[in-house]
């Protein structure tokens, strides 16, 4: 799932950052034909470099900076005449190149009337950089510039680490494109074949498509026989036998027999096309929520204003302490109003969290959508692939004579060992010794036969029995073609002798999924493409109380914008291209790790094992992260509740007045604070782990 930004995957705070150094289009690897992926790079290696340059600057900017030694009650390291310029030009490229971006972003909080964490440091370092200066050129005060070099490097700091940890760049769209082939095999006029790019092709063209190839696009079949694989398109399990008028969708896979294609559709008319704009429409309608830290900011900026002005007027007009004593009072209250812990606050958690969870095979894309993962009430599910292993397997054979269940199992896995059919190969596994057979002849779009230990056996659909005007016996088949189970028969020199069903094979996991989510009293539900009979079979065995089969993509992505009008939070896991729109349109989208490329990149996390287990170790750490996320900011803004009134100097008449020396220790204490704290977050998983509740593996955390 890349060509667009899925407009999910993107915070305020992303969007701050992609106008806090370049535009789309600006920028390294940004040009007209950059993807967004490329410009999300460029962003990460601009706030890298500019930390950086910055860390550099900042070691002779501590040495040479007086009120930092005070701390330590000692002289600056750099004194020499004229120190106080060479300090104030150093602080000057560290203000105007680290503080670039913020300023940038204020400039596009304050135009969409939004101000949160840029407009609060952009505030913050200018007022620190402006009195420091006019301090250096004479007015009566301190200088702040280690505070504002220290805290532009913090901020920057915090925004690598984040866009690092974050990084999901969506590129949905190109992966889709890739399922169809560039050439196909075209058919002239005189019946002669040649290959011809797809693009080229007409409605009303002709084309072969021989067994294994991709179907290059959609049609109906005009000639032969042969059965297609469409699970990554549809979610249908089985592979469908296509005969003269079947249609087939560009996309998919054809199976062991030639097919002679009339082409229907092309370019935006195609399958492929539609579940391109379905992914479009679903990623443009996101809405962008402020994360924690702006929301914060939001706050802490008003305070920082109203206290600074307040500040500003008691100290100056109604007391009269003189104006280089008011404006110093002030300029304290506007430094410490930003403490450096707001900076690290959250993307330190999000940087210990993305680890945990990458460790245990949850890699996090976009973080807003994981926060969004702990209010989530109801969870969907696909089912091919996702709640099933997407593959068939054998599971009952029944004999209709005298021969036992495992020998006609091992008659027909010895013709089936030498095809290619999905249904064959599943048939075979499920024998560890098979016969070996001779005279092998494939039945396009009905089975196939050979000898075995001198026995003509055949391997045939319930079409070639009907052909062949063979009676089935009533009982138990009737029963599993009403689940939606695959039937295949097997005919021994020339008679009836048996039946095996097979169906998808559903992971061991799944049922342990469902029925933990339910007791942290989130419901699942399940989507699929397949029938259904089906999707009923596989509902009752785990326990699922509501599903919907037969759904095409764009009717997956009407039942997931359904539970939302009713303010749900939804979360869907899917593997196939036809999950792509939906877990775009999902308030979370999850994919298992062993889909395809398309729904790999449309989601917002990916579940490398391809275990539903891993849903709920998702929940449970998602909840776990939110909290330590609460816990850090609310230490972060509540020092602001003892430091603002003590820097604004409310008890300056008891001998208390806070030095800014003094503020820059508390903010110092209030960063290493929030620190600890977020890494206790690992503590606390490992605990949880030990119980059973986030996945562990042994020597990852």
């Amino acid at each position: 799932m890349a060509g667009a930004v899925k407009a999910k995957g993107h915070s305020d705070h992303d969007m701050h950052v992609m106008h806090s150094g370049h535009g789309p289009h600006e920028g390294h690897g940004a040009g007209p034909e950059a993807t967004p992926h490329d410009h999300h790079e460029s962003m990460i290696a601009e706030f890298r470099r500019r930390f950086r340059v910055c860390l550099i600057l900042t070691i002779p900017i501590l040495a040479a900076s007086p009120t930092f030694w005070q701390l330590f009650q000692t002289r600056s390291l750099i004194r020499f005449h004229g120190d106080s310029y060479f300090l104030a030009a150093l602080s000057t490229i560290v203000y105007l190149y680290g503080g670039w971006p913020f300023f940038k972003g204020i400039h596009q909080e304050l135009k969409s009337r939004a101000p949160g964490m840029m407009t609060l440091v952009a505030l913050a370092i200018t007022t620190a950089y402006v009195y420091s200066t006019a301090v250096v050129f004479g007015l009566p005060g301190m200088v702040f510039y280690w505070e504002l070099a220290t805290l532009v490097d913090i901020m920057l700091l915090g925004h690598w680490i984040e866009m690092r940890s974050v990084m999901g760049a969506s590129n949905a769209l190109e992966q889709i494109a890739r399922l169809i082939p560039k050439t196909a095999h075209k058919m002239t006029g005189d019946n002669l074949v040649e290959d011809a790019p797809v693009e080229g092709l007409m409605p009303g063209d002709r084309v072969l498509i021989k067994p294994g190839e991709k179907i290059p696009a959609d049609g109906s079949v005009v000639k032969g026989a042969s059965s297609v694989n469409e699970s990554m398109l549809t979610g249908e399990s089985r592979p469908l036998p296509k005969e003269l008028g079947a249609k087939v969708f560009g996309g998919s896979i054809n199976g062991e027999g030639s097919l002679e294609v009339k082409v229907l559709k092309t370019g935006n008319e195609s399958f492929v096309a539609q579940v391109i704009g379905l992914v479009r429409e679903a990623q443009a309608s996101k809405s962008r929520a402020q994360d924690l830290a702006n929301k914060a900011a939001l706050w802490l900026t008003i305070i920082a204003l109203a206290a600074g002005l307040v500040t500003l007027v008691i100290w100056f007009v109604v007391l009269g302490r003189g104006f280089a004593f008011a404006i110093e009072r002030t300029v304290t209250v506007m430094v410490i109003t930003c403490p450096h812990a707001l900076g690290l606050a959250v993307p330190l958690v999000v940087a210990v969290s993305t680890s945990i969870a990458a460790r245990s095979g949850l890699l996090i894309r976009d973080r807003i959508a994981f926060e969004k993962m702990r209010r989530v009430q109801a969870i969907i599910f696909d089912k091919t692939g996702t709640l099933t292993e997407g593959r068939f397997g054998v599971t009952e054979v029944i004999s209709f004579g005298g021969m036992s269940e495992s020998e006609l199992l091992a008659g027909a896995a010895a013709v089936e060992s030498q095809s290619e059919h999905l249904i064959a190969q599943a048939i075979a596994a499920a024998v560890k010794e098979i016969p070996r057979a001779s005279d092998f002849l494939a039945l396009p779009g009905k089975g196939a036969q050979a000898k075995v230990k001198g026995k003509d056996v055949k391997v045939v659909s319930p079409g070639w029995l009907r052909e062949n005007n063979i009676a089935i016996p009533p009982g138990k088949t009737e029963v599993l073609k009403a689940q939606g189970k695959t039937v295949v028969f097997v005919v021994i020199d020339g008679a009836l002798s048996g039946s095996i069903a097979l169906a998808d094979v559903i992971r061991p996991e799944s049922k342990k999924a469902v029925a933990a989510l339910r007791q942290m009293g989130v419901s699942s539900i399940m989507l699929t493409g397949d029938n259904a009979a089906v999707a009923q079979s596989v509902a009752a065995e785990l326990g699922i109380d509501r599903f919907f089969a037969e759904l095409l993509p764009g009717q997956k992505i009407d039942k997931i914008k359904e539970l939302q009008s009713r303010g749900m939070t939804v979360a869907m896991t899917g593997d196939g291209v036809n999950d792509a729109p939906a877990l775009a349109q999902a308030d979370v989208g999850i994919a298992i790790g062993a889909g395809t490329d398309v729904a790999l990149a449309s989601a917002d996390i990916i579940l490398v094992r391809s275990n539903p287990m891993d849903v709920v170790s998702l929940l449970e750490l998602a909840r776990r992260t939110y909290a330590k996320m609460a816990q850090n900011l609310a230490w972060a803004t509540g020092y602001n509740a003892l430091a603002i009134p003590l820097a604004a100097g409310a008890l300056a008449k008891f001998g208390v007045l806070l030095d800014p020396a003094v503020g820059a220790i508390l903010m110092a204490a209030s960063t290493v604070i929030v620190a600890i704290n977020a890494r206790m977050l690992r503590i606390s998983v490992r605990a949880a782990g030990g119980r059973g509740v986030i996945v562990r593996r042994p020597g990852l955390l």
